[in-house]
């Protein structure tokens, strides 16, 4: 939804756009979007769950709820946050880590490369699961 002003150009002509969503809510919002430029675009009513409930697979590929998106942002932050209090209470050479993690995010703005993305998908909690997770949340919207 965030990269749609983006990347509108990559989506197809000749086809419609199907949008989905977990609970439906965001596949709605950026059917509002498109609107202005598309006529051809649904939103599978129900979201995810419903496609499950009607036989429809899934693919889960993490044990998570947090995006790796957030757990970047999470760890990112910590690592600033670590390295400005031993700065100021141990020694200011600490102040290194939090410059180290401002480069990193920037080279990941730039290139769209991000390292520590990278080390967390290596993580166990980012691993396959065995078996999916329940998927919640119905909602209708009109596009």
């Amino acid at each position: 939804m965030e990269q749609l002003g983006a990347r509108i150009a990559d989506l197809r002509i000749d086809s419609p756009v199907v949008l989905i969503c977990k609970s439906g809510q965001r596949a709605c919002a950026t059917a509002q979007l498109l609107k202005a430029s598309r006529t051809d675009v649904l939103v599978l009513d129900g979201g995810t769950r419903a496609w499950r409930k009607s036989g429809g697979q899934i693919v889960v590929n993490t044990r998570t709820g947090w995006s790796l998106e957030r757990q970047v942002r999470l760890g990112a932050g910590l690592l600033v946050l670590v390295g400005v209090v031993l700065s100021v209470v141990w020694n200011r050479g600490w102040i290194g880590l939090s410059a180290f993690v401002g480069l990193g995010l920037t080279f990941a703005g730039l290139t769209d490369v991000c390292g520590m993305a990278f080390l967390l998908t290596k993580m166990p909690w980012n691993k396959a699961r065995e078996s999916p997770a329940e998927i919640a949340g119905d909602h209708n919207c009109v596009v």
